[in-house]
């Protein structure tokens, strides 16, 4: 029996140069005994719609797109109840913090043999309310809107310094919450302007925000958790910025732990994006960790996930 393959592609993702390499990529399956079926996105959610409406049997999804198409196809599967299916990731997007942290490579030929080499892992995920699935990264408060307000082009052409550059336009209108946590049997209540829930060893691009990648795995059925707290002026605010960039130093001003469930409470609404795009807004979130919820193909098991 021929092992079926459905690539998803995003024509937009990675400045759009994963088409002209689409031929290739169906030809290098093809040789290793796979027969691609081919299915590109036409809009946003669409590639969750095409997983959901599967018919007849698959060996394998493989997502070629940013981030957010990884995204799309998981929770596709996720919902569908058909997480027996692995994943071969083709990372073209303008980050790709996900298959960084997996170690996949970032040329798409190469990408593509680690697939065909590579053997299904588990890998963890995350479920915002029961019903929203994300792969590596849930966050709210400062600069959470940048990633899905910044215009497509920018992605495209500056990657990851878009979203600084655009950060730092709001410097001056940093709003907090005042949000009640609960976590691990305990209860404790802060005023922060940004939070992330965390699988991944990094962020818009930027490493060591999540902390010491050596420290972080992606199958231990545990997030890493990053809440700021408000600054009360600019010196607190430069010993955020320090703590964030250096995960060795701890500040008071950072609360930092791990945990496979949480409880965020707020008197306001407040919008969440999830791996990057935007993920709804809420007043009560309660998150938690699937382990090893889904499967990649790797070739190399990195470090990071053992």
């Amino acid at each position: 029996m021929t092992n079926r393959i459905l690539l998803i592609y995003n024509p937009m993702a990675g400045k759009g140069l994963f088409l002209p390499k689409l031929p290739d990529v169906i030809d290098v399956f093809t040789k290793a005994g796979f027969s691609v079926e081919v299915y590109p996105t036409q809009a946003s959610g669409d590639a969750i719609k095409r997983i959901e409406a599967i018919e007849g049997e698959y060996n394998m999804i493989v997502p070629a797109g940013g981030d957010g198409t990884l995204d799309e196809v998981v929770t596709g599967l996720v919902r569908s109840g058909r997480t027996d299916i692995p994943i071969g990731y083709i990372p073209v997007g303008s980050t790709n913090d996900y298959a960084s942290s997996l170690g996949i490579s970032g040329n798409t030929m190469e990408a593509v043999g680690e697939i065909i080499a590579g053997k299904p892992c588990g890998v963890d995920v995350g479920i915002l309310n029961e019903d929203h699935v994300f792969v590596y990264v849930a966050a709210f408060g400062a600069f959470t809107e940048v990633a899905y307000e910044t215009d497509q082009g920018m992605k495209n052409t500056l990657g990851h310094v878009a979203y600084l550059l655009e950060a730092s336009k709001r410097l001056g209108d940093i709003k907090s919450y005042m949000m009640r946590v609960t976590v691990d049997g305990r209860t404790f209540q802060q005023d922060y302007i940004y939070g992330m829930i965390t699988n991944s060893t990094s962020v818009g691009g930027m490493k060591n925000l999540t902390g010491k990648p050596d420290d972080i795995l992606l199958n231990d059925g545990l997030f890493e958790v990053t809440l700021v707290h408000r600054p009360r002026n600019v010196i607190e605010m430069q010993e955020i910025i320090g703590s964030l960039m250096i995960p060795s130093r701890e500040s008071e001003l950072v609360d930092t732990f791990r945990t496979d469930s949480i409880k965020l409470e707020s008197m306001k609404e407040i919008p969440w994006t999830l791996d990057g795009e935007y993920g709804g807004t809420y007043t009560d979130v309660t998150i938690t960790n699937r382990k090893k919820g889904v499967k990649i193909m790797l070739e190399n098991r990195s470090t990071t996930i053992l």
